[in-house]
């Protein structure tokens, strides 16, 4: 393999041409940059493209170079202040990291963009993105572009993209495109935002929240660890079944795969106030040409998933867009903003949810001059270590993001089951399916839990309980037998208790075909009464100290027992009936 790196030299020295302060998601970015410099970045994201044809490569370099030209939050660089706070300068002009290679096959180009992916950016230096040209034959090439994640969010991908080819077609000449709509517009607009009055709609959105809802409780979620995926293709009855369900209830096909992932976390943590992240496209209508804008807008934000067991499925999903319709004007305030208004330590969720409804669609660039896209690769990561992204289609793509370290193959197997059953649960309810109907076990599992866990079936010994007690006492002598509030009694002292209190029963006339009434409360002192009793050969009568008076007097009196054991404080119970008494 041979590569050649071509970068243009800027004329003069790059002047500053702008100073913008960094989003609430930005400076998160930055952060988990910062948290291990070592390890690779998960926030470096990649889009490949196999291409079939002749391929002018000067004609895509110059067209690279005229896409910085246009769009200047492409050439920033984040650099700390001295008050503390980091902010993105946009420098006049850069240099474009431009890589030529020549791959002997697949996989050699797929060697080329892992370490490709894997290199990481100062973010000190920009730009923050390189464009890479790997040849593979004879009019075939994959054409990589690797970004961090602070310059551009999944939206802005195809738009990037789409430019990219319409200058290709043009020698990087914009005369084909509109002018680009500056960045700047969008933080204008987020300066003039009223700050208290989305404090107030988030503090209302999580009060009385009392805990997060961690599926790894333990983990350190800032690690920098590469995450697998599993990826799975729903089925295309199944997707639409679940389509046409959410079209007839009002609800967007987000909304039903939030609410699934909310049951699928409330059944595994085994509670009913669970919340998760989610990402927000962040792109507010009221910035003229925001929809075309080329740029980082989306934000995470905490969806709360409150359970009701009577409410009925479909009322949950409808209400749960209501309530994140109600907060879609107070969407950009930033996560760590929202955390300080709640009273949890730590964060609130390990696992997100992102729905991808802006797919790059290689027909949009088929028409490339010449050019046929006959492959895409994507690579887009999260540091959770749990994520779900969901890619709509014919055929709905689930993508399972985990961390390696945390979760096993098998542990990922049985969570893409079973949120996969409860998919298909939401896209089959009836209007009278409760939330607490939903369940997650597969027939397997509940075959195994109904069948073989209730298989109790055993052979019973043909001794009598006291003499098993006797026996586990021999085996175990200092294991604990009993515990009651603060008092722990072993197998050896219960028995030995029990022994001693067995001879006074047999003295006072205890044992086969009688009868000994128990007047103690629920202690340890009334588990050794039971085992005496039963030693002395004489059966038991419990009396509930807290029934009537009247009551126990009736019990007794028709029970005619040998003697009622009491303690001091049950022992006025029995007076009245002349029956002999043993104080314990």
């Amino acid at each position: 393999m041979g590569d050649l790196t071509v970068e243009t030299t800027p004329r003069s020295k790059p002047r500053i041409e702008n100073v913008l302060p960094l989003t609430a998601l930005q400076e998160g970015l930055v952060f988990h940059a910062a948290y291990d410099d070592r390890a690779p970045d998960v926030y470096n994201v990649q889009l490949g493209i196999d291409l079939q044809g002749p391929l002018d490569a000067s004609a895509l370099r110059d067209a690279a170079e005229a896409l910085l030209s246009r769009h200047g939050n492409l050439r920033i660089s984040v650099r700390r202040r001295p008050q503390g706070d980091s902010v993105q300068v946009v420098q006049s002009h850069v240099a474009l990291p431009w890589t030529e290679a020549v791959a002997g096959g697949e996989a050699e180009a797929d060697e080329i963009a892992r370490a490709d992916r894997e290199r990481r950016f100062t973010l000190s230096t920009a730009p923050l993105l390189r464009f890479t040209l790997v040849r593979l034959g004879e009019d075939r090439h994959r054409f990589l572009f690797t970004t961090h994640h602070l310059l551009l969010d999944g939206w802005s991908m195809p738009l990037v993209m789409q430019e990219l080819f319409t200058l290709y077609g043009n020698r990087g000449n914009p005369r084909d495109l509109p002018p680009a709509v500056p960045y700047e517009n969008y933080y204008r607009w987020l300066a003039a935002q009223d700050t208290p009055a989305a404090e107030n709609a988030w503090r209302t959105a999580l009060a009385g929240l009392d805990e997060p809802t961690r599926l790894t409780p333990h983990a350190d979620s800032h690690a920098s660890v590469t995450p697998r995926h599993r990826v799975v293709r729903l089925p295309l009855e199944l997707t639409q079944t679940l389509t046409g369900q959410a079209r007839r209830h009002g609800l967007t096909l987000s909304t039903a795969v939030q609410v699934a992932w909310g049951l699928l976390l409330a059944r595994l943590t085994g509670r009913e106030d669970i919340v998760f992240g989610a990402t927000v496209a962040g792109r507010p209508p009221e910035v003229p040409g925001i929809e075309s804008m080329i740029g980082l807008f989306i934000n995470t934000l905490p969806v709360r998933v409150r359970l009701q067991p009577s409410e009925p499925l479909l009322d949950l999903a409808a209400r749960l867009q209501q309530e994140q319709a109600e907060l879609s004007a107070h969407q950009h305030l930033g996560m760590a903003d929202i955390q300080r208004l709640t009273d949890i330590s730590g964060e609130l969720f390990d696992t997100l949810v992102v729905f991808e409804n802006y797919p790059l669609r290689p027909q949009a660039l088929s028409e490339a001059h010449g050019l046929r896209v006959t492959g895409l690769h994507t690579h887009n990561d999260v540091h959770y270590p749990l994520a779900l992204i969901a890619l709509p289609d014919d055929r709905l793509t689930l993508d399972f993001t985990y961390r390696p370290d945390l979760f096993g193959e098998s542990d990922i197997d049985h969570l893409v089951e079973r949120f996969t059953r409860v998919l298909t649960t939401v896209a089959e309810a009836t209007p009278r399916l409760l939330t607490h109907d939903v369940g997650l076990l597969t027939p397997e599992e509940q075959r195994q839990a109904v069948e073989e866990f209730n298989d109790t079936a055993r052979e019973v010994p043909a001794v009598a309980v006291h003499e098993l007690f006797e026996e586990q006492a021999r085996r175990s002598p200092e294991a604990t037998a009993v515990v009651f509030e603060d008092e722990e009694v072993s197998y050896a002292r219960l028995n030995a208790w029990a022994d001693d209190l067995a001879r006074t029963l047999r003295a006072l006339g205890a044992g086969p075909e009688r009868l000994v009434a128990l007047a103690v409360p629920r202690s340890v002192e009334m588990v050794a009464s039971m085992l005496a009793v039963l030693k002395t050969g004489a059966a038991y009568l419990p009396i509930d100290p807290d029934y009537p008076g009247e009551r126990i007097a009736y019990m007794l009196d028709d029970a005619a027992p040998a003697l009622v054991v009491v303690t001091e404080a049950t022992q006025h119970l029995a007076e009245a009936t002349g029956t002999p008494r043993l104080l314990v």
